[in-house]
């Protein structure tokens, strides 16, 4: 069984590789392309990205296209509420394995924000973000729970952070695993980005797309927000 035995919406298309190397330099190359493309359209580019184990390899091949990258502005989808030296920190897991070499031009805008709470932090990213240009690419992982960025079934403010008209840029999410207190683009800003990428591996993760592709309620699974927009799934076994 493979992605293309699932039953796809239109708008979505399915690149099935051969394995987690071709995927990354597929995802890599591709990427790269779409930012060379903005680059040379309007001056600069927009790419954010999401963090946690997976996307290493990728991030490290995307650090060895060449692109101007001193116009390129960088973001992340989330980032757990810890500083940059922490472990868990995505800001740096970029700092490490992709802002080396010439893409250590990119300008970078970090979600991370020190602050007395996590609802606070989460207005000083929202701010912040204000800055950022329209998003050209962005990639996105899924969690086996159906989750996307820092969008977690059960958090809080979930709802808010899937309404597409909502006016928000950011918002404090948390997880059900540690660390819990997360900050996470909504869905709103997420799904302007003029490309999206979905980047999933094995067959785990091909069975929490079958089930999100089974059902309609995004507080589920909010992958599922995401599913029926123009959507570009690279996945591997």
């Amino acid at each position: 069984m493979g992605i293309s035995d699932l039953k796809l919406p239109a708008t979505v298309r399915a690149h099935a590789l051969a394995d987690a190397g071709t995927l990354s330099t597929t995802l890599a190359a591709d990427v790269a392309e779409r930012l060379r493309a903005a680059i040379s359209g309007k001056g600069q580019a927009c790419l954010v990205l999401s963090g946690g184990r997976s996307p290493v390899p990728f991030l490290e091949q995307l650090a060895t296209e060449t692109l101007d990258w001193s116009k390129v502005t960088v973001s992340l989808a989330d980032e757990r509420w810890v500083p940059v030296e922490h472990a868990d920190s995505n800001a740096g897991l970029l700092a490490r394995h992709l802002f080396q070499g010439a893409a250590g031009k990119a300008r970078f805008i970090s979600l991370y924000r020190q602050a007395e709470s996590l609802e606070a932090a989460a207005q000083s990213a929202d701010q912040a973000l204000a800055e950022l240009p329209a998003i050209d690419v962005l990639v996105l992982g899924m969690g086996d729970d159906g989750h996307t960025a820092s969008l977690f079934p059960g958090s809080p403010n979930l709802a808010s952070g899937l309404d597409r008209d909502s006016q928000r840029r950011c918002l404090a999410m948390l997880a059900p695993s540690v660390p819990h207190q997360r900050l996470s683009m909504t869905r709103s800003l997420l799904a302007s980005a003029a490309f999206i990428a979905l980047s999933v591996q094995g067959p785990g993760k091909l069975a929490t797309l079958r089930a999100a592709l089974a059902g309609n309620d995004p507080s589920e699974m909010p992958i599922r927000a995401f599913l029926h927009d123009p959507l570009d799934i690279y996945w591997c076994p």
